[in-house]
């Protein structure tokens, strides 16, 4: 398996065509889907401030740059519980903000 590209910073356009810079909380695979996942805050967020994590299966192509086009969105509920369940793991071990 290729290890993935270490990425700190994505930048996403949205429906209206602007961009916005996310930072990155964490990436993992699942053995279950056979699928990555990255998930993004926007950047510049305070450690304590309530924000709407985003979640996508990620397709990180060999040169470790990402892209918006390596993002693909999560359309499955089961995949979404799942994804979801990673990330209330992450949230809730406090080593993870030291």
């Amino acid at each position: 398996m290729a290890q993935e590209p270490e990425i700190d910073q994505i930048t996403l356009v949205d429906e209206n065509g602007d961009e916005a810079l996310y930072e990155v909380l964490f990436t993992f695979h699942s053995e279950e889907y056979d699928k990555s996942y990255i998930l993004l805050v926007p950047e510049g967020v305070e450690e304590d401030e309530q924000v709407d994590v985003q979640a996508y299966i990620f397709q990180p192509t060999e040169d470790a740059e990402a892209k918006e086009e390596d993002l693909l969105p999560i359309e499955d509920d089961a995949e979404w519980d799942m994804v979801e369940e990673v990330l209330n793991t992450f949230l809730d071990d406090d080593n993870n903000f030291e």
